[in-house]
């Protein structure tokens, strides 16, 4: 019965509200550990018998096994919106992960790249010749000059780009667009780009950045490409896709960009995903205090 009800909920986030094959297999992966546990510890093989006392011993197993409280806190979500979709489809009639708590997280500032140092990784460093190199160094450019994530960047379309209004379209989270407004220098490169990747056989037209082969992008890809080239213009131990979204965003604050502004072009559902930047800010404002006050 539960193994059943999980498949159709899968299915539901699948077709319904289209979510990315990564998310799929992060809910599935969840769901799947609660049924083991709930199933090997207690014999419930039902959704409508498991209690929030069921579910808060598998939380404090997983504790007990090292698991972060960020970990702990994406599979109390994975329940809650499981729990959701079955008490919408009167499966249950009440959700026991609402009466559970989530863990507290330690705070965590996003880790960004100071404005020389992405001045350096656009201008300075030295890419690959030839298509290869034209195709990392867009990557790099459109994940800071946009703040795209690696999964949009890697499913960026020809069409979502809007030559005339100099602005591309983005399929975000959720399946929701936005709009986010590109250089005219940027532009230019783009159009480039294009003739290049003309010239290449067999080539997908549909994606906007294709490998050597013609081929779509992939994740692991853009990863690999972003941490090299990062290597050669920052000293930080991160070197992810996102710290360019991070970059991105800080930079916006710092120069006086309205935080509205910043959460539309991120694609944030809520203010509050995108507060975290004004934390970076408070400290710049902090060190300009301290180095540069008279009594600092």
């Amino acid at each position: 019965m539960i193994a059943q009800c999980i498949t159709d909920f899968l299915q539901y986030l699948k077709f319904e509200k289209r979510y990315s094959q990564h998310t799929l297999t992060a809910y599935h992966n969840d769901l799947l550990q609660f049924q083991n546990f709930i199933e090997e510890q207690f014999g419930i093989s039902t959704p409508t018998e498991v209690t929030h006392f069921h579910i808060r011993t598998l939380l404090a197993n997983l504790k007990d096994e090292q698991n972060t409280a960020r970990t702990l806190n994406r599979k109390m979500s994975a329940l809650s919106s499981f729990y959701k979709y079955l008490l919408k489809n009167r499966v249950v009639s009440k959700n026991p992960v609402t009466l559970l708590h989530t863990q507290k997280l330690p705070e965590r500032l996003p880790t960004y790249l100071k404005e020389q140092e992405t001045e350096h990784l656009l201008e300075e460093v030295a890419f690959e010749e030839g298509f290869k190199g034209f195709t990392d160094r867009l990557i790099c450019s459109l994940l800071y000059e946009t703040g795209m994530r690696r999964s949009e960047l890697v499913n960026l379309k020809q069409k979502d780009i809007e030559w005339s209004l100099q602005q591309i379209r983005i399929l975000g989270k959720g399946n929701k667009e936005r709009l986010v407004p590109i250089s005219p220098f940027l532009l230019d490169e783009m159009r480039r780009y294009l003739t290049e990747k003309d010239q290449i056989e067999h080539v997908n037209s549909e994606y906007f950045l294709v490998l050597n082969s013609g081929k779509q992008l992939y994740s692991g890809y853009v990863y690999k490409t972003v941490k090299k080239y990062l290597t050669q213009s920052t000293s930080l131990s991160k070197k992810s896709p996102h710290i360019l979204r991070h970059s991105f965003a800080t930079h916006l604050l710092n120069n006086g960009a309205n935080i509205q502004a910043i959460k539309d072009l991120l694609g944030h559902s809520s203010l509050a995903a995108t507060q975290v930047y004004t934390h970076n800010n408070i400290e710049q404002l902090k060190e300009i205090h301290k180095t540069r006050h008279p009594r600092g």
